[in-house]
């Protein structure tokens, strides 16, 4: 991908989630300059880290000790709960020179656990602060550490290439020298040499379904980019496989689970499915809460979604079959739906009439 399209899938990522991307890419390609440019765009604040330069203390901050208990010192950068959002940019992650450095910052990086905020020893980071690492490839041109594969299953990981029409685009917005702009329109092997490939080989783990599920469920990535990202967190094969596989089950008919429990991703497929997977999707929708009726407040308002998405004698059979289950009857008779189930009803009264 290139910059702006690094940007973009950031964006999504930063104010989404709280997993920890990690932009791979060669000198000079522009990785810090575009996360400088989404900080400033999301109006946060950026506080870089350079961990080529910083030891273990640096990062966890000086002991000190209060009576018979020893604390540490929380570190200049460390932003507190009452600062504004803030990116924490950790640059040159496999520059760190010391091992213990990068042992250090190891429990950083690792997205927090659901209910837990993200730490560094004893100091707690404020949901709303955001981790970013960038990197150097590992390809033998520059000085860089062989990151452990424990800490690359961590992050997700997005790899960014030199791209003229995106260099071209920022060039003019700096007003860049004219001449260096024309020369490089005409001459465009000159703007950058690629090296090596990019890719740091990813292997599917739990923990790599886990972030792609995460992806799936709070961001929207543009479709041509959706499998370079899941590669980078669960290997390109798998990649393949799973998107394969999505496509194939894209037209299968939404459940009723998903009705009642996933409305704002699946609610777009069933506005659209044919009438045929109308009617499996209403079938599982009956069996199912004729074996389960009782509902919570969420599952009770996406099930009257569903029913006003449907054409009005589609409407009218779901709805008499429902009202025969007691506890959903109760439901559904409730004033605040009346405008929903309303013409159901009386042409269920006429018919019984």
């Amino acid at each position: 991908m290139n910059v702006e399209q690094m940007k973009s899938v950031l964006r999504e990522i930063i104010t989404k989630t709280d997993l920890t991307p990690c932009v791979v890419g060669h000198r000079g390609v522009g990785k810090t300059a575009g996360i400088i440019q989404l900080t400033r765009d999301l109006e946060r604040r950026y506080v870089p880290l350079r961990l080529g330069q910083m030891e273990v203390g640096d990062l966890v901050g000086i002991p000190y000790r209060e009576e018979d208990v020893m604390h540490w010192s929380r570190p200049c950068w460390w932003p507190s709960d009452t600062d504004p959002e803030t990116v924490i940019h950790c640059d040159e992650l496999n520059r760190a020179q010391q091992e213990d450095t990068l042992q250090a910052i190891f429990q950083f990086i690792e997205p927090p656990a659901e209910g837990k905020r993200r730490a560094l020893h004893t100091h707690k980071l404020h949901p709303r602060h955001k981790v970013v690492v960038t990197i150097n490839p590992p390809d033998g041109s520059y000085q860089v550490a062989t990151l452990d594969r424990a800490l690359i299953d961590r992050m997700v990981m997005l790899y960014v290439e030199t791209d003229y029409s995106c260099w071209a685009g920022y060039a003019a917005a700096r007003d860049l020298d004219r001449g260096v702009r024309q020369f490089l329109a005409a001459n465009r092997s000159f703007l950058a040499a690629q090296g090596s490939p990019l890719e740091m080989e990813a292997e599917p783990t739990e923990r790599g379904w886990e972030m792609v599920s995460i992806l799936r469920k709070n961001c929207r990535f543009p479709k041509d980019l959706e499998i370079e990202i899941y590669a980078g967190i669960v290997g390109k094969e798998s990649a393949i496989a799973f998107l394969h596989w999505c496509s194939e089950n894209a037209s299968r008919p939404v459940t009723a689970a998903e009705v009642l429990n996933d409305w704002p991703r699946v609610q777009p497929q069933l506005v659209n499915q044919r009438d045929d997977q109308q009617a499996v999707t209403m079938s599982d929708l009956v069996t199912t809460l004729t074996a389960t009726p009782a509902l919570n407040p969420e599952q009770e308002e996406n099930l009257v979604r569903y029913i006003d998405i449907l054409s009005r004698d589609m409407r009218f059979g779901l709805v008499k079959s429902l009202l025969k289950i007691p506890a959903v009857a109760a439901i559904l008779c409730q004033d605040k739906y009346d405008t929903v189930v309303f013409d159901a009803i009386r042409q269920i009264s006429v018919d019984a009439q």
